[in-house]
């Protein structure tokens, strides 16, 4: 193990984890997370902590590199990709100062296969194992990952995400629990003897749909039925969607807690290794979700408004928990702008690593320490979203969005999603109004001016085209 004073990593990254849907929260008395509680009550919870996109891939390629997706030209689902290496990754930067960097877990920056720079190999991991979710509509099956499984599936193996896994670049078949072997990788990972410390990430596909994939174990003891996959001769795949998700799903609020439980069962266990082994004093743990909680599949984002796929509070505002023993207060809120890709910056800065602060490369995020510490105030005054037919600005307590009500994304979430999105401009007062509920748009011309024009120039900045004028065309 290292004797190193640089610290270990542990980011640990969930897939669609509702806001609201953790025990020590006391909302759900049927949520059971005992270990993302014992990580909250040993470290600090970052109540407004935000990632960059209310989708999975452009919010994981910013945390990843630690900047704004805009600046490579992503704003959802078509165009996005991870950053080229003008933008190196956290797990380059590491491994160059060395560290030696694991990856194990769900990989969706895009459309990626196995030879492109979105594979773990390709981006800084010296080990890994792990799914291309970008090959199979965004997901990994929880138990299924074979040869044999895609021919058995045939036609719905892309959309089940039966493809086998990958072990660095070697492909790698898997009958069993995804979110107890991503685990147990990483377990093994941090406990090779190795003098020099580690950086290991972890990316649960759990809590994505489709939760009934549960070992037929956990379902008997639940008392939960099994469910069956999409299959093509029984009815069209959008058909069998609707009735899959919310609020069509039968038990599906238990299947996708079931799923939530054992992911937490899995991070209690890796919290209780870094203690046995002692390493827990010089390990930086880092939990969070990489994006809003999915309504769709029964996840809860209370008092937040929206959903996955949306710019409310619910969509872009995650769990974000930092434990680091001795470094940072235990049981601890904070309140303040922070943001995911502030990770990046912040383990460059505690690993030694000089931060690159101007030029391609630079990030957008910040060292959080002393705002976790509590010695100063949080990482951003200003914070911005950006999906083309939708954007979004925070600047201290005012939120203003924006919606293209007649793009077909907007209709097409809508009606797959079950999740509207507005239309037109909103201005919010978060810190009067969290649930959103009242649009101050029309009574506050000049806040809706100047955040308008603040989110323009950013557009500007970042190299993105402008969004259409609203107030030009009237």
């Amino acid at each position: 193990m290292s004797t190193t004073t640089r610290p270990n990593i542990l980011l640990i990254v969930s897939d669609d984890h509702g806001y609201a849907d953790r025990s020590c929260l006391g909302i759900h008395p049927d949520v059971r997370t005992p270990g993302l509680d014992r990580l909250a009550a040993e470290g600090v919870w970052c109540r407004e902590a935000y990632v960059t996109a209310p989708i999975c891939s452009p919010s994981r390629a910013a945390l990843i590199t630690g900047a704004y997706p805009a600046r490579w030209g992503v704003r959802w689902f078509g165009d996005s990709e991870i950053a080229g290496p003008e933008y190196p990754t956290v797990a380059e930067h590491l491994a160059n100062a060395g560290y030696r960097t694991g990856y194990f877990g769900k990989v969706h920056y895009g459309s990626e296969g196995p030879d492109d720079r979105g594979a773990p190999p390709h981006h800084g991991f010296e080990e890994s194992y792990y799914g291309l979710a970008g090959r199979q509509m965004g997901r990994l099956h929880y138990l299924h990952h074979s040869a044999a499984a895609v021919d058995e599936y045939g036609e719905a193996a892309q959309h089940m995400g039966v493809e086998p896994l990958y072990h660095n670049v070697t492909v790698s078949e898997l009958e069993g629990f995804t979110t107890d072997e991503f685990a147990r990788r990483t377990s093994e990972f941090i406990t090779t003897p190795d003098d020099r410390p580690f950086f290991a990430m972890l990316a649960f596909n759990a809590v994505h749909n489709f939760c009934w994939q549960l070992p037929e174990a956990e379902l008997e003891a639940r008392g939960l039925p099994a469910f069956e996959d999409w299959h093509p001769e029984a009815t069209p795949y959008v058909d069998w969607y609707d009735g899959a998700i919310s609020p069509h799903l039968e038990n599906g609020r238990a299947y996708y807690l079931a799923q939530l439980e054992l992911m937490d069962r899995q991070i209690d266990g890796l919290l209780a290794l870094l203690d046995e082994r002692g390493l827990a004093e010089n390990t930086l743990v880092i939990y969070l979700t990489d994006n809003g909680g999915s309504t769709c599949n029964y996840g809860d984002n209370a008092p937040l408004r929206g959903t996955k796929y949306s710019l409310f509070e619910g969509g872009i505002r995650v769990p974000f928990i930092v434990r680091w023993p001795g470094h940072v207060p235990a049981d601890i809120e904070r309140d303040g702008l922070v943001s995911s890709m502030d990770i990046a910056a912040t383990l460059l800065k505690q690993a030694g690593v000089e931060v690159p602060s101007d030029g391609p490369g630079a990030l957008d995020g910040h060292d959080l320490l002393e705002y976790l510490q509590g010695t100063d105030g949080p990482a951003h005054e200003t914070l911005h979203w950006d999906c083309g037919f939708q954007w979004a600005v925070r600047s201290d307590d005012w939120k203003l969005m924006w919606v293209d009500g007649d793009d077909p994304a907007v209709k097409a979430t809508e009606q797959v999603e079950h999740t509207n999105l507005g239309a037109g401009y909103r201005l919010t007062h978060i810190d009067h109004d969290l649930g959103e509920a009242v649009n101050l748009a029309d009574a506050r011309p000049d806040i809706v001016a100047a955040l308008d024009a603040a989110h323009r120039a950013w557009q500007r900045e970042t190299g993105l085209a402008a969004s259409p004028d609203p107030a030009a065309a009237r």
